[in-house]
């Protein structure tokens, strides 16, 4: 394999079931035990059985140390909102900042 001078990194992709709502957080937090670098989360705003990935992917940071969160999919939305900006679109992980930043 090249080594293109990047470290390598691991994740998770954990289900965004809401049944129960804990479970994802939970997962979350069990990946970050294990080493794991990211953990993901797919976003189907339409699929009423999944939380909602924004929400979900704040309170993982918020519960958890140092693995970062990005979400492994996104939808458009459909209130006519601008899409295609940001973390998502370029598949840059949401990071949490530095300590005392």
């Amino acid at each position: 394999m090249p080594d293109y001078g990047h470290p390598l990194r691991f994740a998770t992709f954990i289900s965004p079931a809401n049944s129960p709502a804990h479970r994802p957080v939970e997962l979350a937090q069990h990946s970050e035990r294990l080493g794991f670098d990211f953990v993901t989360f797919q976003d189907h705003p339409y699929q009423s059985s999944f939380l909602d990935t924004w929400t979900l992917l704040s309170w993982v940071a918020a519960q958890t140390e140092r693995i970062g969160v990005l979400p492994a999919s996104t939808c458009s939305p459909v209130d006519g909102r601008a899409s295609g900006s940001g973390p998502a679109s370029t598949g840059t992980p949401c990071r949490r900042p530095a300590a005392g930043g």
